[in-house]
């Protein structure tokens, strides 16, 4: 739970003579973290937002790209690196429930339900103590990585 500051303790008309929605909205808007940003709702794209996709990741292919490469001179972060491993751990979890069975290979009905299975409380947790275990493992091969990374004009400098 959150401290209350002295502004939430008393009543004050945020912008005087305007609506009461709009000034409470206004509000909100002022008071609120930034990090809070409502949930995006997961619906298709129309034909006309998916050419501008297009066109945006065409545009900034060469950034992305050159992006890309910078990252790859640089030691992942810890962030990175849990995202790694958990991802890692949650395909682990999957060959374990499809007895090894290839994604690919599943119908959509049936790899649904196991990702259903995934998300479940007890799955995360055995998800998490796979990932912490794995951590070290992951950071190791990518300091090897990042030891073996080969510059182009080393030999010449």
């Amino acid at each position: 739970m959150a401290l209350l500051s002295f502004k939430d303790l008393y009543y004050a008309e945020y912008r005087p003579g305007e609506d009461e929605l709009i000034n409470y909205r206004a509000y909100r808007r002022k008071r609120l973290p930034e990090n809070t940003e409502q949930s995006e709702v997961d619906e298709a794209l129309t034909v006309s937002q998916r050419y501008k996709k297009k066109r945006d990741a065409h545009r900034y292919k060469a950034k992305r790209e050159l992006g890309r490469k910078r990252a790859k001179r640089k030691m992942a972060p810890i962030s990175v690196l849990k995202k790694r491993t958990n991802r890692q751990a949650r395909e682990k979890l999957f060959k374990i429930l499809t007895k090894g069975i290839p994604k690919a290979e599943l119908t959509f009905a049936k790899r649904q339900e196991i990702e259903k299975k995934l998300d479940k409380p007890a799955m995360k947790l055995r998800q998490q103590r796979i990932a912490k275990r794995e951590f070290p493992k992951i950071r190791r091969k990518e300091q090897q990585r990042k030891k073996r990374w080969y510059h182009p004009l080393k030999d010449i400098l």
